[in-house]
């Protein structure tokens, strides 16, 4: 009986989130400096925004891109933590947490910097090609320090550190950058869903999918590795290939985000884990489409809130997202601290 009441869960929990997320899209699309009724939104939507109008133009070249960049990147740093969480089987272990979407903001910001310095916009291949070897020198950096480190909670802090100095680096480039793009390059690197446009979009969003489809076709392993190395190679799974493909998937996802919007806080880390108390399960076939809906709407909620919380000023989104985020990472260390302490 146990497996039909699970699968209904699951179920319902997905159509829960499908709804959620329709309704935050409406919910997104309809609001700003200029109202726009709901059939009036269907009517551009219909017509694909060609009649020209001010009401088309807001909803097709502003808002429609970032509402749906705010969907498929929280999507893809939702999946992206629950690969990271997985690997090193720490519950708290994300993309930002340890420092991997800074490294990824690093290298972006020195092409960004080096680039307009040449009179040349960056292309956004570029930009993502920076972000996942960025991306990949800080994961490898964690790597090494997790063959000489036993406990998990110096493995994060050594994670933060290399963060900060990523993040002081960075904030270096953007001191001695050109000061006529100084505010672009401030306002990338604290985290916007603003001013994306739909071909780069396409890009990002060709790459995430297929990530995605890539982390859904290891959720077998995946099951198995949760259950231990040793488990996991008596069902034949390959544990070198197997974590290569995970730390890549992850950096590619995590990349992809970085190129786009910029570093993006504590998403990683807390989605995957309101998707699992959600579902009720940690199953990978469930968690990694369910943490990518959970995400987009987690993403799209808080967009909405940074701009138009103190309208006509914006917050960043990872200040809205640390508010949100950082509450459940606490709530995440202290109930594995009282196991501990009751284990």
């Amino acid at each position: 009986m146990k497996k039909p009441v699970k699968t209904l869960r699951a179920v319902l929990m997905f159509c829960l989130l499908a709804f959620a997320f329709g309704a935050v899209l409406v919910l997104n699309v309809n609001t700003g400096s200029i109202s726009i009724s709901p059939g009036e939104i269907f009517r551009i939507l219909l017509q694909g925004g060609t009649d020209g109008t001010k009401a088309a133009n807001v909803i097709w070249k502003i808002r429609l891109p970032r509402l749906l960049a705010a969907a498929v990147l929280g999507g893809a740093l939702s999946v992206s933590g629950f690969l990271l969480q997985t690997f090193f089987r720490n519950p708290i272990a994300g993309p930002y947490v340890l420092g991997i979407s800074n490294g990824a903001k690093l290298l972006v910001g020195v092409v960004m910097v080096f680039g307009l310095r040449f009179g040349s916009a960056v292309p956004f291949w570029g930009m993502m090609g920076a972000a996942f070897l960025g991306s990949m020198l800080v994961t490898g950096f964690v790597l090494l320090f997790a063959r000489h480190v036993r406990s998990m909670a110096v493995l994060l802090v050594v994670g933060i550190m290399i963060g900060s100095i990523c993040t002081a680096a960075t904030d270096f480039l953007i001191t001695f950058a050109d000061e006529a793009k100084v505010a672009s390059l401030h306002s990338w690197s604290m985290g916007s869903f603003s001013a994306i446009s739909w071909t780069n979009l396409h890009i990002a969003s060709a790459v995430i999918f297929l990530s995605v489809a890539g982390a859904i076709f290891l959720s077998k392993p995946m099951g198995a590795y949760q259950l231990g190395e040793d488990y996991a190679r008596s069902m034949g799974v390959n544990i070198k290939a197997f974590r290569v493909a995970l730390i890549g998937l992850s950096s590619l996802l995590s990349a992809s985000v970085t190129a786009l919007s910029g570093p993006i806080s504590f998403v990683g880390v807390a989605v995957p884990h309101m998707t699992k108390l959600l579902f009720g399960t940690a199953r990978p076939i469930v968690i990694i489409p369910g943490s990518f809906l959970l995400g987009g709407v987690f993403c799209m909620a808080c967009d909405l809130i940074a701009r138009t919380a103190f309208s006509p000023s914006e917050l960043a989104i990872s200040t809205v997202t640390a508010v949100f985020g950082a509450p459940v990472v606490i709530l995440l260390m202290l109930r594995r601290q009282r196991r501990k302490a009751d284990g």
